[in-house]
């Protein structure tokens, strides 16, 4: 697992990105202070959902409202697709993200 910071870095209801040498990772901060990892790249037409306006523990695409549920990184009906997970972990105020070997931090 890598740090990549503190809780207050990421804003509530926003997102922060971290960088890799496989795409960019988008880490999210829910209302309640839950924190998830995501790839940054929505399974319809590759919107940043980074971007994109996060509601309970969900992100809304921002190019075509696409609902990912952050939890699972599926897709919410009608719509079908999923995005890449990553785990991440809360050590106090620290957030830290775990990288399969290949994606380490670029």
């Amino acid at each position: 697992m890598i740090e990549i910071g503190s809780l207050s870095d990421i804003p509530r209801q926003g997102a922060r990105i971290v960088k890799t040498a496989q795409g960019d990772i988008a880490v999210f901060r829910t209302l309640d202070d839950s924190v998830f990892a995501i790839e940054d790249r929505c399974p319809h037409k590759g919107g940043p959902l980074s971007q994109g306006i996060v509601h309970g523990h969900g992100v809304a695409c921002p190019l075509h409202n696409w609902v990912i549920d952050l939890t699972s990184g599926e897709a919410l009906a009608p719509d079908h697709g999923c995005v890449k997970r990553f785990a991440v972990e809360l050590r106090g105020d620290r957030v830290w993200l775990a990288l399969p070997a290949a994606r380490q931090a670029a």
